[in-house]
């Protein structure tokens, strides 16, 4: 008498639909959006201001100001994103409502499109880890490219998971395409270490060969690049001189080991470069520091439960889109790596829900206790950086705002012309253009910034004190103190600055 063999199947892929008694996948990424939308309208919107490269972007589009120098590394993608709002008012509150509640919906989307290929639970885990990073909820409602590029690779490396699970149809390969599309019209670069990995694994990986997919995903990375490159014909004297400059305003790309300097930047700091500072609240960065365990483990939980090839796909697409600013650029910004962040998450998430699901199967309590305490002790750390940072940033563009209060009541008005130091922000805050005489934004020649001079009114600003302004002759010249910053104003001398001085100043 012969026993019959053992039945072997794989576990059946998600599909979606909740079972009974759970939530299914539609009202559960609601919330996790609706909660992240909602934590930026308290915690981020009120009271902020643009920020440096913001008023680049913003400027382009409308705003408050002529359009910035547009340096050779920047795409004008943001500036498409934000120019419906920008367009019709200068009201930077109304900008980042707006950005909020897009960033909130695009968080929803990027996340359905994984659930054929991945339970609610797992889901809802790599929503709640990517959303409740601090540089996350900081650049949600930002008029900055990087977290919608993170978005954007979320949707691509999911698009391309339910491609290679057997979802032949023209949709993913269609979504694949546009997905990176948007990551490469926001930053080309990372539109290119994103399509790497997707279009290497859907053109070798053995008998799950989709040339349909591969071929989306390139033609996606040439659409998005197009503008940027037809652009480098246009004002930069073509792409191999556009790709040179910006390697320059980079540092120069190569090997840099960069990852200790994204290590202290986790402490609260948008921007490291240079990045010879000491290593502030090392607690801050334990969560980074334990990651690639953490997604180990999450693949080897996701094996196990049939879903190792998504696994992998999301943790080598992410690995690749931190490999330039881990290893080529020279400074750091947390920013640049918000794309990794949101494929990471999925193994990592997928390593918490089994871990859950084990403790709850062993009755174990105290474990399950301790990881609610550990995961809790994680967000809090999170959002003190992240005041933290709101605060410091609140502070520098209030700084810039007083400065270009300052400079409109000294007669200053559009038409006007501000060079020099953090002349970018503060002209963008005075309504007025920005000519810079060197540096990575040189777009004008002392010699015809004098001459600019005569025409409309003029102000230059660089680091001053008592002493640099006593020495200082010819141009009026005065101290600008506002907070920390002190900077010396020099008004170059024209019949344009002296008739909207005496306009400016009271009668009798």
């Amino acid at each position: 008498m012969h026993e019959c063999p053992p039945v072997v199947t794989r576990p059946p892929a998600p599909t979606g639909k909740p079972g009974p008694g759970r939530v299914g996948p539609l009202p559960a990424l609601a919330a996790v959006a609706a909660a992240f939308v909602l934590v930026q309208l308290v915690l981020v919107v009120p009271g902020s201001g643009l920020a440096w490269d913001e008023t680049v972007y913003v400027s382009q589009v409308g705003g408050n100001a002529p359009p910035a120098y547009f340096s050779a590394p920047r795409a004008r993608g943001i500036s498409y994103l934000v120019a419906p709002v920008a367009m019709l008012t200068a009201s930077t509150t109304a900008l980042r409502i707006h950005l909020a509640l897009l960033s909130g919906t695009a968080l929803f989307l990027s996340l359905w499109v994984w659930r054929r290929t991945l339970p609610t639970r797992v889901l809802v885990g790599a929503g709640l880890l990517f959303a409740g990073l601090w540089p996350t909820l900081f650049y949600g409602p930002a008029a900055m490219p990087n977290l919608w590029c993170a978005l954007g690779s979320l949707a691509a490396a999911g698009w391309v998971a339910r491609s290679l699970r057997g979802d032949t149809g023209r949709t993913p390969a269609a979504g694949a395409g546009t997905a990176v599309a948007l990551v490469a019209l926001m930053r080309p670069a990372d539109g290119f270490w994103l399509a790497l990995p997707l279009v290497l694994a859907t053109a070798l990986l053995p008998g799950r060969r989709r040339p349909r997919t591969s071929v989306a995903l390139v033609a996606g990375l040439v659409a998005g690049c197009a503008p940027w490159i037809a652009e480098a014909y246009a004002r930069y004297g073509g792409l191999p001189a556009r790709l040179h400059r910006a390697g320059e305003i980079q540092g120069g790309l190569g090997w840099n080991f960069a990852v200790d300097d994204h290590l202290r930047a986790l402490a609260g700091r948008t921007l490291c470069r240079p990045c010879d500072i000491g290593w502030e609240g090392p607690g801050t960065a334990v969560w980074w520091l334990l990651m690639p365990l953490l997604v180990a483990g999450g693949i080897g939980a996701a094996r196990r439960a049939g879903r190792g090839t998504t696994a992998v796909l999301a943790a080598a697409t992410g690995a690749s889109t931190a490999v330039p600013y881990l290893f080529l650029v020279e400074y750091a910004a947390p920013r640049f790596l918000l794309p990794a962040y949101a494929l990471l998450a999925v193994p990592v998430a997928e390593y918490l829900a089994d871990l859950v699901a084990r403790t709850r199967v062993a009755r174990r309590p105290a474990g399950l206790a301790a990881l609610t305490l550990a995961v809790a002790a994680h967000l809090a750390v999170q959002l003190s950086t992240l005041s933290h940072v709101v605060r410091t940033s609140h502070a520098t563009t209030e700084e810039f705002a007083a400065a270009a209060a300052t400079l409109n009541g000294l007669g200053l008005r559009p038409p006007c012309v501000i060079s020099g130091e953090d002349a970018v922000p503060i002209a963008y805050y005075a309504g007025c253009a920005s000519r810079q005489t060197d540096g990575h934004d040189a777009s004008i020649t002392p010699e015809e910034l004098r001459a600019l001079a005569r025409e409309v009114p003029t102000a230059v600003l660089s680091p001053g004190d008592a002493e640099t302004a006593s020495a200082a002759d010819g141009s009026r010249t005065m101290l600008l103190r506002h907070g920390r910053e002190s900077r010396l104003l020099r008004l170059l001398p024209g019949p344009a600055l002296e008739a909207t001085a005496a306009s400016a100043a009271p009668a009798g």
